[in-house]
């Protein structure tokens, strides 16, 4: 199969992204050649049935691996519905199911294996994109898809046209980034997950990612400054830096992370309605930067929070993972950023079994976690991707793997990170709605996942709550105070040495003030919104009782949020007040009310006085 980029006219130069070439000469279909009794025969194809307009189907997207991912595919969607294409999450209403993959582990690829075959089942016409085609472009799963690749998302309508009329079409090759101010629809409106480079320096030997991100390639400093300033104006809340490794930022463009990372502060509003969250950094990268990025975690508007994988506790595995790292230049990243950062909190992740490690190489991984008791670990099994040197060498029995595995774990889910915090006071932004339906979402300066009982339009605000109670995963708040619901043109930091002028935004003293006491909090989950683990500490919590009836009034106020179309205005201290009446499961009478019953009440007096004089003049005239 050809690349798409072979048939079209001109090699589409001078085409800028996101623009859509005429249908008629993005794709050419080839003639067949087919031979019978030695005689060669040339066959047209003939054309498949005319389709629909384009622009009238409907698309389904199923997204597999990292944030990076899920910000393509908000990208790819975005486009899709500016093009007039409508977007469903059901599979079976769909004219065609787009599957963005992932190729860091063999599960996420086996479920993409999955979903292709409920596809051609349902015979649904398909398009993959992601790492998988990008790094594998000849698996045999990918035969008779069309697919575009990673850095080809701007030409997604391209693809879905031809793909709808019946060709299999491929876009993969291309050297210069996509736009970031492509149309965008996000999976959560109050979250921006920004790209700022894609590829890294690294050579990891069980990494497949390299082979479908490539090499380094940075945004520029302006277009991602450009990018927040407008994501801000959209009312956007939460901001993810993404990448495959942050801290390897601009290297290949002659800047830095701590370069970006002050101008993006620059621009966040001062009442810290909006707040950054730092993505994954792999330690040789910010080693030289560790004051400047402690620095900026400082800021009140920048979770105190980073997620640094370390990958094994041995230098020894570390050297055949070629990790760049020791265990010494980890345990130094840690301990600098807790010590410099109030409250900071660090994510890491583990391999276990990878190969060559032996129970030595093991056991000092265990004692790794364990001096540290880090609330978030992501423990994971090693899987050998084909096409990497990692898959070559020779393996730990599988057995061996799942008790390792099962071992660190167990060590894990030992620890009480929450200790300490229940009573506290902390503010927290409000950015999502938990599993069960009844909770919202909001995470502290730590990031750790708070559930809060309000109704769905506290969403996109930040709050003041007490901790009223902890459990493995999560703790419970109450709603003490709404602090900002909008940003309303508030002014940016223009300084990022004046960040803690204002200290305006709560209560507590800025972060990176001297006189701050350090947060005795801990970090939970950064990528996984409020689940199913949440959901099972609900059932299982024995705190449950005291949380069953704010439970029903939660699930009473929203669905009588719902059913009316009120709003609430929280930039006055009476509807504050107000706010925490309906939390506090009590009705008030809003102005509008008042106003609404006098009219209705004065309408009555009126009619009543009106049938009075008439009744009064009809017995007068007898």
């Amino acid at each position: 199969m050809e690349d798409i980029e072979d048939l079209l006219v001109g090699n589409g130069a001078g085409v800028p992204p996101g623009f859509r070439l005429p249908v008629s000469t993005a794709v050419g279909v080839n003639p067949k050649q087919r031979k019978k009794n030695g005689v060669t025969k040339l066959t047209v194809v003939q054309d498949s049935p005319a389709p629909k307009i384009p622009g009238t189907q409907t698309i389904y997207i199923k997204t597999f691996g990292c944030s990076h991912n899920q910000s393509d595919s908000e990208y790819m969607a975005g486009q899709l519905s500016a093009f007039g294409y409508a977007l469903s999450d059901n599979p079976d209403e769909a004219d065609l199911w787009m599957i963005n993959t992932c190729t860091v582990k063999s599960p996420s690829q086996s479920a993409m294996d999955t979903i292709i075959s409920k596809g051609r089942s349902a015979k649904k016409p398909l398009v993959v994109a992601g790492c998988v085609p990008q790094g594998s472009r000849n698996l045999k799963e990918l035969e008779g898809v069309s697919i575009v690749g990673v850095q080809q998302i701007d030409r997604v309508v391209e693809v879905v046209e031809e793909t709808l009329k019946g060709h299999e079409v491929r876009l993969l090759t291309r050297k210069t980034l996509p736009a970031l101010d492509l149309p965008k629809v996000r999976k959560n409106k109050f979250v921006e997950i920004l790209p700022i480079n894609v590829g890294c320096l690294g050579a990891c030997t069980y990494c497949k990612t390299k082979h479908a991100r490539g090499h380094l390639g940075s945004y520029t400093v302006d277009s991602l400054v450009g990018r927040v300033k407008n994501v801000i104006a959209d009312g956007v809340r939460e901001i993810w830096l993404s990448s495959e490794d942050t801290g390897a930022y601009g290297r290949d463009i002659g800047v830095n992370l701590p370069i970006l990372l002050n101008a993006i502060v620059a621009e966040l509003p001062l009442n810290g309605s909006t707040m950054l969250r730092i993505g994954m950094t792999n330690p040789p990268y910010i080693l030289e930067h560790l004051k400047e990025i402690a620095d900026v975690l400082c800021h009140p508007c920048v979770y105190s929070f980073l997620h640094v994988p370390v990958q094994s506790g041995s230098d020894s595995i570390l050297s055949a993972m070629n990790r760049e790292y020791t265990v010494g230049e980890f345990r130094k990243v840690v301990d600098t950023l807790m010590e410099l950062v109030p409250g900071m909190q660090i994510a890491t992740d583990i391999i276990c079994g990878f190969p060559g490690e032996t129970d030595e190489d093991f056991a000092q991984t265990v004692d790794l976690i364990k001096d540290y008791k880090l609330a978030q670990v992501h423990i994971s099994q090693f899987y050998p991707r084909p096409g990497t040197p990692a898959a070559r060498m020779k393996k730990v029995p599988s057995n061996v793997v799942k008790q390792r595995s099962r071992e660190l774990t167990a060590v894990f889910e030992s620890f009480t990170p929450y200790t300490g915090v229940e009573g506290k006071v902390e503010r927290i932004w409000i950015t999502d709605i938990a599993s069960d339906g009844i909770h919202l979402v909001g995470h502290t300066k730590g990031y750790i996942q708070v559930l809060v009982i309000g109704p769905e339009s506290m969403m996109g605000s930040s709050a003041m709550v007490k901790i009223t109670s902890v459990g493995r995963w999560s703790v419970f708040g109450e709603v003490i105070e709404i602090l900002c619901q909008n940003n309303e043109d508030v002014p940016s930091h223009r300084s990022f040495d004046e960040r803690c002028s204002p200290c305006a935004l709560s209560e507590e003293a800025c972060a990176c003030s001297k006189e701050q006491e350090p947060c005795s909090a801990t970090s939970d989950c950064c990528n996984q919104s409020p689940t199913r683990e949440a959901t099972t500490l609900l059932k299982n919590d024995p705190n449950q009782d005291d949380h069953s009836s704010r439970n029903l009034i939660g699930w009473f106020l929203r669905n009588r949020k719902n059913q009316s179309s009120k709003k609430m205005d929280l930039t006055s201290s009476e509807s504050k007040e107000k706010q925490i009446q309906d939390l506090s499961h009590r009705s008030a009478w809003s102005l509008v009310d008042i106003a609404l019953l006098s009219g209705i009440l004065l309408s009555l007096f009126t009619i009543v006085a009106l049938f009075l004089k008439l009744g009064s003049r009809s017995s007068s005239s007898k």
